[in-house]
Formats: structure tokens, C-alpha cells, sequence
């Protein structure tokens, strides 16, 4: 990890920059493949399927017999510990319903809001180096409380063109209605625009590469809509002296070890924070399977001393995290000042993975500096809000001469008189 000593406000969009590759140059290498999908439909996905993920599969769609072979083959203990992690994630996500709101903006005028499921949701969970199950469930399980009719899942098959064991049983368990075998920029296109075997979809959830995120975001200029931009995971740790070192070390291992393209950022309050978390960070990395991984993830990634705590929270507000783990003396008082996060963990007990699978907040977050402006996925993802309303002739009486006055101003005489007609009618002129 670099390290950095009290920059200078000036360096710091400098010094944050995300390790990825330019947007134009991604979507450059994306949109042809977007194209061929559009114009080739399955014909494009199996032949983006031997390319990438070098498999050549007949069929796209996951059978229910494959289904029922993956719900035999998940060891009992896993699917324990499956069920727990959903259970959580529904009762938080359960507990975001809101029911019809009434509101009489003035006697005789009533206003309504009503959550409405979007009808069909594409799920999309990366496959590459980690089977992330988790995933399934953070997506699947609002989707369904939201009561979406049609959930489509695309994951990538492995080399056999098989789909992981526990993907498969996990979709199973929440809901999915179908599932198919085809991942990356194809599988979004794909949702886009459907073809003969994968259904189009209204909006498109989940994670990626930086290939992937290109694709969702060009997937909206034709008509859909997506969670967000969700690319490489990252994470930052502001960590004070009362910070455990080791504790903090492998929260920042757990992030880098999703993807070399990941980010780790520590902020700490003095240089001897950081040497005791160095040391735990070489021990630790050591011992890890998928050391390489992490190790060069490390290398996009640095220690900044920021003794001042106002600048240190000002600098994290800046960097806007997808995760954001607060170790330090007081970390609810610190919370309270951030306002660029995808998600906060609050104290030394609250590692980050404990959010990527089973305390009960959503793991799709917003990364590379959209916590400025987007939300994690949430209920409200899956739910579009209707607004109605109903005024009575009292209430027109009222209201109408406002909105005569208004169109008036505005030049709008029709509006004006889809008012005055009916005052007309009202007072019997």
C-alpha cells in the first residue's frame, strides 16, 4: 500500500482516483457486443460464451433438473447458514413496506401515493473467481417481498458450462423464475433486448467487472432502468488508536481479495496506526488462497495519515465508499457527519462481511465515488410510485381559481379552461 502523510485538499481527487480504465475506452470494447446481441440474439451470447468464458454450451436456460441436482449436491450446513442470511435480509427489507399514503392537501382535495412492483427485474451475478451466492439473495429477496412477477437471473457458467451448485439452489430458494447461463456484458445486452431464450426486462440489478458496469449504464439509452452503477468493491477504514489492528487488516484483506481491480483505502490518525496495521496486513496476506489476488488489489490501494479528524472525515466524504467501516473512538458521532456512503459499519465488532452476506443490509452498493448521489439496493429498488388523486366539487371550488390564475400566467388557456368548464358546471353558470 502507498503511503500518504496529510495531504493537501488540492491532491486529494488525484489521490482517490478508482483504478479503472476509461469509460469511453470500456464502452468502446462494450457497445459492439451489445449490438451483436441485439441483431444476433442467442446465435451472439453462445459465441460471447466460448470467447470469454470458453465454454460452448447448447442451451442458455438453467433446466429444472440442474435445479434439483444443485439443491441435492449443497451441504446441509451451508444451507443453514443460507437460511439464516435470508431470513435477516427479509426481515430488514421487510420492514422498508410502506402502505398507501393519504394526504387532504386542503378540504375537498385528496392526494395519494401508492408502491407499485416493477413487473420484470434481471438479476446479474458475477461468476469469474467467487460463486457469490450472496449476491442471489441480496437481489433476490427484495425482488420478491416487492412482488415483481418475473425475476430473470444471467450468471456466468463455469468450463464444464455449469452454474455453481449453491447459485443455483440459492435462486431456488428465493424465487427466481429463470435462470440462465450466460454472464458478462452479453448477459446485460441480452436483458436489454431479449431474445429468443432470455426475456427483456424493465430494470437491471447486480454487480460487475468494469465491463459490465459500462453495459448496464448503456443499456439505459435504450429505455431501461438500472440499481446503479455498481463496479470493482472497494472500501475505506478510518481507524484511531482504539482501532485492533488485526481486526482492521482483515477487513481491508476481505475487500481486496474480491478482484484485483478492488480498492482499499485506510485512513488513520497517525503514522503508528498504520505501521501496527501494515504488520498485521503482511502476516495475514500470507495465509490467504487467494493471495495474489489481494496482493495486487493492494497495490491499487493506500494509507493516508490525516491527523486532523475534521480533514479525515472531509476526505472520506470526498472519496464516497461503497463501504465505509468507522474504527475508531466514537464512531456514531462520526457517522453522523458522513453524508457519501454506500454503507457504514459502525465500531470494531462490525466487520465489513458481515453486511456482504447475513446482517441484513443490501451488499449492492454504489462504487467509484456514486455514494454521492446514489443508494445501496434497497426495497424501494424494485417498486415504482404511483401518485393519485381525487378532489371533490368543494375542493374544486377552492382549488380552481389557483389553478385558473397559474395556467393563466402560464399562457396555457386550455389548461385553464379543463378548470373553468367545470366551475362552470358546479355553480350552474
Amino acid at each position: 500500500m502507498k503511503n500518504v502523510i496529510n495531504p493537501q485538499k488540492s491532491t486529494w481527487e488525484l489521490l482517490l482516483k478508482r483504478p479503472t480504465m476509461d469509460l469511453e475506452t470500456i464502452e468502446a470494447i462494450v457497445k459492439p457486443i451489445m449490438e451483436q446481441v441485439k441483431a444476433e440474439g442467442d446465435v451472439a451470447l453462445k459465441r460471447f460464451t466460448l470467447k470469454f468464458d470458453g465454454v460452448e454450451i447448447s442451451s442458455l436456460d438453467v433446466s429444472n433438473a440442474e435445479v434439483q441436482d444443485a439443491i441435492n449436491l449443497v451441504p446441509d450446513d451451508l444451507k443453514v447458514a443460507i437460511a439464516t442470511a435470508k431470513h435477516n435480509i427479509d426481515t430488514f427489507h421487510s420492514a422498508q413496506k410502506q402502505g398507501l399514503l393519504q394526504v387532504e392537501t386542503m378540504p375537498g382535495v385528496n392526494c395519494y401515493r401508492k408502491s407499485v412492483a416493477i413487473e420484470k427485474v434481471g438479476l446479474y451475478i458475477p461468476g469469474g473467481t467467487a460463486p457469490l451466492l450472496s449476491t442471489v439473495l441480496m437481489l433476490g429477496v427484495p425482488a420478491k417481498i416487492a412482488g415483481c412477477k418475473e425475476i430473470v437471473l444471467c450468471t456466468p457458467p463455469d468450463q464444464n458450462g455449469k452454474i455453481n451448485p449453491a447459485i443455483l439452489y440459492t435462486a431456488h430458494l428465493v424465487g427466481v423464475t429463470k435462470i440462465f447461463k450466460v454472464g458478462g456484458a452479453q448477459a446485460i445486452a441480452a436483458m436489454t433486448f431479449g431474445t429468443d431464450t432470455i426475456p427483456k426486462v424493465n430494470k437491471i440489478f447486480g454487480p460487475g467487472n468494469q465491463y459490465v458496469t459500462a453495459a448496464k449504464q448503456l443499456s439505459t439509452k435504450y429505455g431501461l432502468a438500472i440499481d446503479m452503477p455498481a463496479g470493482p468493491s472497494e472500501v475505506a477504514i478510518y481507524a484511531d488508536e482504539t482501532a485492533v489492528p488485526a481486526f482492521v487488516a482483515a477487513d481491508l484483506l476481505s475487500q481486496a481479495e474480491h478482484g484485483m481491480d478492488s480498492q482499499v483505502v485506510l485512513v488513520a490518525s497517525s503514522e503508528t496506526v498504520v505501521q501496527a496495521i501494515q504488520s498485521e496486513l503482511d502476516l495475514q496476506l500470507i495465509e490467504l488462497p487467494r493471495k495474489e489476488i489481494a496482493a495486487k488489489a493492494l497495490e491499487n490501494s493506500m494509507a493516508i495519515v490525516m491527523e486532523s479528524p475534521k480533514e479525515a472525515i472531509a476526505l472520506l466524504n470526498e472519496y464516497g465508499a461503497e463501504h465505509l467501516i468507522l474504527s475508531v473512538e466514537n464512531p456514531w458521532i462520526v457517522s453522523d457527519q458522513i453524508m457519501n456512503a454506500g454503507s457504514v459499519f459502525i465500531g470494531n465488532y462490525t466487520p465489513e462481511s458481515a453486511g456482504d452476506y447475513a446482517s441484513g443490509t443490501n451488499h449492492t452498493l454504489p462504487t467509484n465515488g456514486y455514494a454521492k448521489m446514489y443508494s445501496g439496493v434497497s426495497l424501494d429498488s424494485y417498486l415504482k410510485k404511483i401518485t393519485y388523486q381525487e378532489i371533490t366539487k368543494e375542493g374544486l371550488k377552492a382549488l380552481g381559481p389557483v389553478v385558473e390564475k397559474l395556467a393563466e400566467a402560464e399562457l396555457l388557456q386550455a389548461h385553464k379552461n379543463a378548470v373553468t368548464i367545470r366551475l362552470n358546471e358546479i355553480n350552474n353558470v
